[in-house]
């Protein structure tokens, strides 16, 4: 009842000066109650009628150390800082204990970046302020701005021992476990935690997703459903739950799992992807391309839900309608090199070997870093006799992989296919260096070469 007569309070203080704005009529309203309805409107993001009710605050109370602290807060938002530590130099003179003026000197240093004055300061209103939470979490921002991990988790620990029910502090004393690679260290904080507050189903998610990032699936998911025995509309947690249940492939609990993210909200597209995937492990086909479909309906921009059905296609060997969907899928984002990767092997497995190079070619373009790309590209540029444009790809690779075989006997090969024999030595000297064993490479690829007797004299004493 207490709380409902104080928003009631809150409430018609908040009407009453909305009128008094149209009306024009000056109407008396305490100090806290001014504070109040300027920090309202500041967290509307309504600045102007924040300084109106400010200036009318002053007016009626012009010492209230507490509209001057407020006044000194928005100084600061506007980045008036000279002004702002200026007017807080004068308040301490007054009132050298009021724990606000250290919480905003530190605000102000925080904002120059000296976080160590900050620390400092936020320190001295320890002495004076009986929200001790709130100080400690300023305090570990500031560590965690310095990063200063341990110093950080350290603080919001003491935040939380303050104020169990602080859920900002819980998720950075988390966040600080993690960076420091601790997380076997954060599931012990937390069941300790649980210990104290055993209806947090955000402590019993977070301990999910520990147990997850450390492999032990069983665990996650115990986790996460006690997390919704406590909250039954926690999303993130049935996501998770649901992502946990894969990993052990009990894939029918996963997909209800999954199907309650879309109960409680719209559906996601990661959800729609995951049940697809989960229908496809458990044999479903045709329950699978339902859900990959509507994901791509759901967010045509999500790559991962192209690739599954080109994937799904492939699987089935139903190449054209693979190629169907991965064109469609390049019609809308025709700089993805996952997609063109994929057009590229759909297009080689039918023999398609012009548009397989484009493919490769495209793929490379746009950042694909992997060295079978390069190798299956310039395997086709060979297929295709364009050999001079095979070897400016493959010099171009060295650069990303300077020590592989696998480019130095594909060099090599085409060096002595182009009677560039001098080069083809070098290059095939550095692939025998590299690895002796795979010669077998230039003889698969190059049987021409292979039978070349100076090539043969060549690797015969490079084995002696």
């Amino acid at each position: 009842m207490q709380l409902s007569e104080e928003e009631d309070d809150y409430n018609l203080s908040l009407s009453k000066f909305e009128s008094m704005l149209k009306t024009n009529k000056v109407f008396f309203f305490d100090s806290e109650e001014f504070e109040e309805i300027i920090l309202h409107y500041l967290d509307m993001g309504k600045s102007n009628l924040a300084k109106k009710a400010l200036k009318l605050g002053l007016d009626q109370h012009p010492k209230s150390t507490g509209l001057k602290l407020v006044q000194v807060e928005m100084y600061i938002y506007d980045d008036k800082l000279d002004i702002a530590e200026k007017m807080l130099n004068e308040l301490y003179a007054i009132e050298p204990t009021n724990e606000e003026i250290f919480i905003q000197k530190a605000n102000i240093y925080s904002k120059r970046d000296n976080h160590e004055k900050a620390v400092e300061l936020l320190q001295q209103a320890l002495e004076y302020t009986e929200d001790y939470a709130d100080v400690y979490n300023l305090i570990g921002m500031e560590y965690l701005f310095m990063d200063s991990l341990e110093n950080a988790k350290e603080n919001f620990i003491k935040c939380l021992e303050q104020d169990i029910e602080d859920q900002s502090a819980l998720y950075n004393v988390v966040y600080c476990f993690e960076f420091l690679d601790q997380n076997a260290q954060a599931i012990e904080y937390l069941i300790k935690y649980i210990d104290k507050n055993p209806y947090s189903e955000i402590a019993w998610h977070q301990v999910g997703r520990l147990h997850y990032g450390l492999k032990q699936y069983e665990e996650a998911v115990r986790a996460f459903e006690y997390s919704t025995y406590i909250d039954d509309e926690f999303i993130g947690a049935f996501m998770e739950q649901g992502k946990a249940l894969e990993r052990l492939k009990r894939y029918e609990d996963a997909i209800e799992s999954y199907e309650r993210t879309i109960e409680l909200d719209d559906p996601t597209s990661y959800a729609l992807l995951r049940i697809g995937k989960c229908h496809e492990k458990l044999g479903n086909k045709a329950e699978a391309l339902k859900y990959f479909n509507k994901t791509v309906h759901e967010d045509p921009l999500l790559d991962k839900g192209w690739i599954a059905i080109t994937d799904f296609y492939v699987r089935q060997k139903n190449f054209s309608k693979a190629l169907y969907y991965v064109n469609k899928a390049l019609a809308i984002d025709d700089q993805n090199r996952a997609y063109w990767k994929r057009y590229a092997t759909i297009n080689k497995t039918m023999n398609c070997y012009e548009e397989a190079e484009l493919g490769y070619r495209k793929a490379v373009e746009f950042g694909d870093a992997n060295l079978d790309t390069w190798l299956y590209w310039v395997d086709i540029l060979q297929f295709l006799g364009e050999f001079d444009n095979g070897i400016m790809s493959l010099l171009q690779a060295t650069e990303f992989f300077p020590e592989s075989f696998e480019i130095e006997y594909r060099l090599a090969g085409l060096y002595f296919i182009l009677n560039e024999e001098e080069k083809g030595t070098f290059h095939l000297s550095n692939g025998l260096r590299l690895n002796l064993n795979n010669v077998s490479v230039l003889e698969e690829l190059f049987p021409t070469v292979w039978s070349n007797k100076k090539v043969q004299s060549f690797i015969k004493k490079h084995k002696k």
